[in-house]
């Protein structure tokens, strides 16, 4: 790689040397339309600096070998897009209650089925909250941009480890496609969270935790004292278990650590927002041509427009767009712009209450929304 500090680079290359800044070691997958730069890169990258690429024979075996790896001791990623992201749903679920740490990048194309493999689209964002089945912690992270393809992967890779939790890294089209300017900022200069796979294991329960915690601390398969991996309940040695109360305290507690401190996890980025009279909500791509219909307005002496984008979209920073809503004497509506047919529209309308009216702007035809249409709905809807 060259020594340049700055690069042109699209979002799928972008995501590879984040992971690679963060410590990933190892990355098995199937190459799928619009991911398959995320796999072709990894398979350059990571010999270059003593790491593992495999190509499985499909994108279950991708997954699953990635969560092998990962209990093995080193950092794991797979990467895929919407058919892909189904097939490893079940497997991402086997992390969540097993606690195996990986990243799982989902670069969304519109759907459902084939759907339109090299279009841009949104459509996943619910199935990457509530995709897998049962109540199950998850982290979800949402670039707009090719340089937060390489640092929000570098916090997806931290907050897989210091939660335990595969986290997934939405991306759609549109960003994966995306090229731009990126500082390739040196590991040296970043927050790299780490496992402690130094220390000595002996006598410590595989899922125990301290008081006060939440998270039990990662011993690598085969150093340490004997432990069970299993998609069952289990107790603290990883055995499966019917023990109603056991399975209760776990349940509990693998929710508590996304929920008790979803401080340390959500992260948003507000434009424009203490004083608009229209706010737009958007994620990932879409807030490309909101920041247009904003730059726009204001040449145009139009309305005031804010943006609220959450960059980690689940958990969602719900208290965060709460604040506004109620600081905001302005504010007179709220219109979420997503490539889907309605799905982080739900979830602004729950936290609004109907103090204000939540108006939906959509597109499901494989093209792109405009800032010429963002302003247009606004100018509909005053």
């Amino acid at each position: 790689m060259s020594d340049k500090r700055f690069q042109l680079l699209q979002g799928n290359e972008a995501v590879v040397e984040g992971a690679i800044a963060a410590g990933m070691r190892f990355y098995a997958g199937y190459p799928i339309t619009p991911s398959t730069e995320i796999a072709e890169r990894s398979a350059l990258r990571l010999p270059q600096v003593g790491g593992k690429f495999i190509q499985m024979e499909d994108e279950i075996g991708g997954i699953a070998a990635a969560l092998g790896a990962s209990v093995a001791g080193l950092k794991a990623m797979t990467a895929t897009s919407g058919p892909g992201f189904s097939l490893k749903q079940e497997n991402i679920g086997y992390a969540a209650i097993a606690e195996i740490p990986i990243v799982i990048v989902d670069v969304q194309r519109e759907g459902p089925s084939t759907g339109l493999p090299t279009s841009p689209s949104q459509g996943d964002l619910m199935q990457s909250k509530w995709g897998t089945h049962g109540d199950h912690p998850v982290i979800v992270i949402s670039p707009s941009s090719v340089q937060e393809c390489y640092t929000e992967t570098v916090r997806a890779f931290n907050m897989a480890e210091r939660f335990r939790v595969p986290v997934i890294f939405l991306m759609d089209e549109i960003i994966g496609h995306l090229r731009e300017g990126c500082e390739m900022i040196p590991p040296e200069e970043l927050t790299i969270s780490n496992r402690r796979i130094d220390r000595e294991f002996n006598g410590t329960l595989a899922y125990a935790v301290q008081e006060g915690n939440y998270v039990p601390e990662f011993a690598p398969f085969g150093k340490g004292d004997h432990f069970n991996v299993t998609g069952l309940f289990h107790d603290l040695d990883g055995f499966p278990t019917n023990d109603n109360q056991q399975t209760d305290s776990q349940e509990r507690r693998l929710l508590d650590k996304i929920t008790k401190r979803r401080d340390r996890i959500q992260k948003w980025e507000e434009v424009d927002c203490d004083d608009c009279e229209t706010m737009i909500v958007c994620f990932g791509g879409t807030a490309r041509a909101v920041q247009g219909a904003m730059d726009m307005a204001k040449q145009q002496d139009f309305f005031k427009i804010g943006m609220f984008r959450p960059i980690t979209v689940w958990p969602f920073p719900e208290e965060a767009l709460n604040k506004i809503i109620r600081t905001n004497k302005h504010l007179r509506q709220i219109i979420v712009a997503e490539h889907n047919d309605g799905q982080m529209v739900l979830e602004v309308q729950r936290i609004v209450e109907g103090r204000v009216p939540v108006i939906h702007l959509g597109k499901i035809d494989g093209t792109t929304i405009t800032p010429e249409e963002v302003l247009k709905k606004i100018e509909e809807e005053y």
